[in-house]
């Protein structure tokens, strides 16, 4: 019996965004079909940036481990919890405890971090996070994913955080919860949370196998009793998305085909409509039926065209989803091997059986204006039939619309077993940072130094960072327009579909 990933996320959404994730982390954007690349000024060819391991001296001193219903696990946040603009990081202990650490990083220095622990954070049988300002208040809360009972957690400022269970109204499923997404809908003062669980360890049917997901919405200012998303196929990752910008969310899921019959279960895609009870997408309405080892959801524009491309992790071939019926249906195809990103085998080692992914992620890490895309790698355990040397993968971005493979290039390959990652600009320099959380092994950080090396770091290309925010009151009445509050170095290009990333 194997068992896969989870996406978790890492990232801060304010209000302006669509909040999305998983458990290990999934990367939220916006929208794109496979059409022709939006019109660009030519750029010169900017090869693959150079990484400097630095896991010894960053300070990071942590393990994500545990029997086997730990393996889905292995979730990081990247966020800012004490207004520095520095990503601070919350990462998964799985049996053992979380940890939170402050960035302690010296602009354009060397990464730097301190544990920071807490009775409110060093919680056990943590499986991934999510990180969110639920009360609108402009300080970052967590949801913690659990093994359990899921927790929130309220930011108070400078990396201080209490739990909030109890003041909002919120309470899940003590099954695992192994996705999670959120998005706020029209006129409500909190944001809707959706919960995806994973196998029923008292269920015999092998019809129903999982948990049902759920929708926890918001009512009088607190919580209500969840709505069972059923049926639950076991999802691994959820990414709210506005795929036909219709001005509201939608929820799609990606399910292990581990834990339902093939005549059952497949990916879904939930209609949510505002003050509507939420239906599954089906053939009817033109979705197609795809059946994965779904572990992590991905999702950026790369057609230009304004609506969402979805990226899939699995075993074996990864896929790639584009929108090719317009937007009155949510009916896709895959593009993943024109593209280059099917990724099924490792690309290093000598393993040649397939590969198994996680965590996905979009970032331009070279800064020259295409997109780039990392996925996290690794056998689930010792599963005979998959590669156990199974690197993770960092594709470049081209001109033409493919990626190539450069991890090896960039420095950045480990055979540890890969869960979840982030990318984010650790030390305030324009260039986006990696850290990766391995499944029993330590976690491993590398700095970004451009087409230098570690004492002297080379940026390439350009960048520029905004962050946006609203006010709450006026998200509500929606007479309010998103303000600049901000200016922060962030080596990402601002997208306003996609709000700040």
């Amino acid at each position: 019996m194997h068992s896969h990933a989870v996406s978790a996320v890492r990232r801060d959404r304010s209000l302006v965004g669509l909040a999305a994730v998983g458990v290990l982390c999934v990367a939220i954007a916006a929208a794109g079909t496979d059409g022709p690349r939006a019109q660009r000024t030519a750029v010169p060819v900017v090869g693959p940036p150079h990484f400097v391991d630095e896991t010894e001296s960053a300070g990071i001193r942590h393990v994500y481990d545990g029997p086997f219903e730990y393996a889905v696990g292995g979730g990081i946040v990247a966020f800012d919890c004490d207004g520095d603009r520095k990503p601070d990081l919350y990462i998964a202990g799985g049996s053992g405890r979380a940890a939170l650490y402050r960035n302690d990083s010296p602009i354009g220095g060397a990464l730097r971090f301190t544990a920071l622990h807490d009775a409110a954070t060093d919680l056990t049988g943590v499986l991934g996070a999510y990180p969110i300002d639920i009360d609108g208040d402009g300080l970052t809360d967590l949801v913690v994913l659990r093994n359990g009972e899921d927790v929130v957690l309220r930011g108070l400022g400078g990396c201080r955080f209490a739990r909030a269970n109890e003041t909002l109204g919120f309470s899940a499923a003590t099954a695992a919860t192994t996705a999670f997404s959120a998005t706020w809908e029209q006129g409500a003062t909190l944001p809707t949370l959706a919960l995806g669980h994973y196998v029923d360890a008292a269920s015999s049917d092998p019809h129903r196998l999982c948990v049902d997901n759920e929708l926890v919405r918001p009512s009088g200012g607190k919580y209500a009793r969840p709505i069972a998303l059923s049926p639950g196929w076991c999802a691994l990752s959820m990414l709210f998305s506005d795929w036909n910008r219709s001005g509201h969310a939608d929820l799609r899921v990606s399910n292990d085909l581990h834990y339902y019959l093939p005549s059952d279960g497949q990916e879904q895609l939930w209609r949510v409509a505002p003050g509507a009870a939420p239906t599954l997408y089906t053939a009817a309405d033109g979705w197609v039926a795809v059946q994965v080892q779904g572990m992590g959801i991905a999702s950026y524009d790369l057609g230009g065209a304004g609506y969402p491309d979805v990226f899939l992790t699995s075993q074996a071939d990864n896929r790639l989803q584009t929108l090719v019926a317009g937007t009155a249906h949510p009916t896709y195809r895959d593009v993943g091997l024109k593209r280059g990103v099917n990724a099924a085998q490792p690309f290093t080692g000598g393993d040649t059986r397939p590969s198994t992914g996680w965590h996905a992620q979009f970032e331009d890490v070279n800064n020259d204006g295409f997109v780039d895309l990392f996925i996290a790698k690794g056998n689930v355990g010792d599963q005979e039939g998959y590669a156990q040397k199974d690197p993770s993968d960092l594709l470049l971005g081209q001109s033409d619309g493919t990626f190539r493979e450069v991890a090896d290039a960039a420095g950045i390959v480990s055979f540890a077993r890969g869960r979840g990652a982030a990318i984010a600009d650790f030390n305030i320099d324009g260039m986006l940072d990696l850290v990766e959380v391995n499944y029993g092994a330590p976690v491993r950080i590398w700095r970004n130094v451009g087409a230098g090396d570690g004492p002297h770091p080379a940026p390439t290309g350009n960048w520029l960072a905004v962050t946006l925010s609203q006010s709450l009151a006026g998200f509500i009445s929606g007479s309010a327009k998103p303000t600049l509050r901000t200016f922060a170095s962030c080596g990402r290009e601002a997208r306003p579909d996609r709000g700040f990333t």
